[in-house]
């Protein structure tokens, strides 16, 4: 039996465990996916030498780094892993973001707005920069030349960005009964909203772009996509 799993903290709204059982037992693969909520990154190293391959997710994307023999070299640039194997990290979050999205954007989506700064966001800008978007990070601390605050969030840079990703936990358990702060006010049916939660099927954040009228999409259709180029990865059939 192949052995396989999910890192992160907290795992309760994550469908991975499902979804590849599924996988597993559709293929007639001998093989059992296991979800890992480990407190901290260091107790990655066992699981390295356990596992044949796993999925990585909030808080782990960036801090697995260090403990990884080989890293691709797109998620090298990226500076985020999502996917491993046999201790050899990879990125698919950016292709399951850009596959997700390309069908929903109109001629003036050309601008983005990225809530958050961390590793989702990290594979994000790498698909938008693949999309030809241009895009300015969102961050409670901005430090980077095209990053801004929360507070200069006003009308016009939000008439200026009709695509708003939230790449940050708020709408996911614990945090699912809270939401980005952005003037959601200035919103309109020109926007596009997404968000890269799940579970639930609609956050707080996309129930504001339903209130305004805006096109929404949450992140099942990425989970998947990026599911199966991990499958692909793994190489398990």
């Amino acid at each position: 039996m192949k052995h396989y799993g999910i890192i992160g903290n907290p795992l309760g709204h994550s469908y991975s465990e499902g979804y590849f059982t599924n996988m597993f037992s559709h293929e007639g693969i001998d093989a059992e996916y296991t979800p890992y909520p480990i407190q901290h990154i260091n107790e990655v190293t066992t699981l390295l030498q356990r596992l044949d391959g796993f999925n990585v997710t909030y808080p782990y994307k960036q801090s697995i780094l260090p403990y990884l023999s080989d890293i691709d070299p797109i998620a090298q640039i990226i500076g985020a892993v999502n996917v491993v194997h046999q201790g050899k990290g990879y990125n698919t979050d950016w292709i399951g973001f850009r596959d997700s999205l390309r069908p929903l954007l109109t001629p003036h989506d050309t601008h983005a707005l990225l809530l958050g700064t961390g590793g989702v966001s990290r594979a994000i800008q790498y698909a938008l920069k693949d999309l030809g978007i241009s895009y300015t990070l969102v961050s409670r601390t901005p430090l980077e030349a095209n990053s801004i605050s929360y507070d200069q969030l006003n009308e016009q840079v939000i008439r200026q960005h009709p695509v708003i990703i939230n790449c940050t936990p708020l709408g996911m358990s614990p945090y699912d009964q809270q939401l980005p702060n952005i003037p959601y006010q200035y919103l309109c049916e020109d926007h596009l909203l997404y968000d890269c939660i799940y579970n639930p099927a609609v956050t707080l954040f996309l129930q504001q772009g339903q209130v305004h009228g805006c096109r929404i999409k949450n992140g099942l259709d990425m989970l998947h996509l990026q599911a199966d180029q991990a499958w692909n990865i793994w190489n398990i059939n």
